[in-house]
């Protein structure tokens, strides 16, 4: 970020021309006009390329210290946190809420990478880069969406698009030739780190769907998928069909004898009953015989 010498003297040390303090002093009596936080929820986070942040005053740099007392108090802190967010779960969402934040009024840009540059550097993504746009402008944290993130950052990206800080974890990210994208970030004082949700990712949520295969297989062949829509052989389609049937026979199984079950628990029940009933009333006949016919009895 340009940072404006606060006298009127230039960089150098030479007392700058009345011309060129004049249009200093008009730079700094300019109002931001940066892009505010979202209050409201009625509507998705809208896309950088629709609102862009036309401020035509200096955003002067900021230290992190400054950013967490509440400065500048004239505009919003620009954070920028990007990513592939491929099958976006709440492991994203923790992270997006930190980078959202991490000062009192935060300004949350994040940056989506489209499907070609994401291939390239990192491999196929289940969700299209559509998808995955639209998953991050319905996130709460979101003020803004990037399309087509850069893989590293410039410091023409972060001029543009006026931003202070970035956030992520704080694990070296290796990728493109880079022992970490990062690095030139935390050089220059702009890198904020967030925490990793432990127990859940992308990875980890497509380990799953591949070592349970047959199962979701199976399940979306109930649903009215075909084998092909699945990719499923012929073969294999036959076998979970026929699975499904067998899964289904002993489901009728469990419920007929669930249901017999609960027959012979209410016949017993009601037998139960019944003999209570029948000794009770045995006990009330005797005495009543005993007040007639015994020793002291009426007869």
């Amino acid at each position: 970020m340009p940072v404006l010498a606060p006298d009127a003297e230039s960089e150098t040390g030479i007392p700058k021309s009345p011309s060129e303090a004049r249009r200093s002093e008009a730079m700094e009596e300019l109002e931001h006009t940066c892009p505010q936080p979202r209050l409201t929820l009625t509507s998705p986070a809208p896309f950088a390329d629709e609102t862009s942040c036309q401020c035509q005053a200096p955003h002067e740099k900021l230290t992190i210290a400054q950013a967490r007392l509440g400065t500048p108090v004239d505009r919003p802190v620009r954070v920028y946190a990007d990513g592939i967010f491929d099958l976006f779960h709440s492991g994203h969402a923790r992270a997006l809420m930190q980078a959202k934040t991490l000062f009192p009024n935060s300004y949350l840009i994040v940056g989506v990478c489209s499907d070609d540059l994401t291939h390239k550097f990192k491999g196929f993504t289940v969700m299209n880069e559509t998808e995955r746009y639209e998953a991050l402008r319905h996130c709460r944290y979101v003020d803004e969406v990037i399309r087509d993130a850069p893989w590293t950052l410039t410091p023409e990206f972060l001029e543009k698009h006026k931003i202070d800080f970035v956030a992520h974890d704080d694990i070296p990210y290796s990728s493109a030739g880079s022992d970490d994208v990062y690095k030139h970030i935390k050089e220059a004082g702009m890198f904020v780190p967030t925490q990793r949700t432990e127990g859940i990712s992308t990875s980890d949520i497509i380990t799953r769907i591949v070592r349970d295969y047959d199962v979701y297989a199976r399940r979306n062949l109930q649903r009215g998928y075909t084998a092909k829509e699945l990719n499923v052989s012929f073969i294999n389609e036959k076998k979970y069909r026929f699975q499904n049937q067998v899964d289904k026979m002993k489901e009728k199984v469990k419920n007929v004898e669930e249901k017999s079950k609960e027959f012979v628990y209410k016949v017993e029940e009601k037998s139960h009953d019944l003999i209570q009933k029948w000794e009770e009333k045995s006990r009330e006949f005797i005495g009543n015989f005993l007040e007639l016919f015994g020793p002291d009895g009426a007869w």
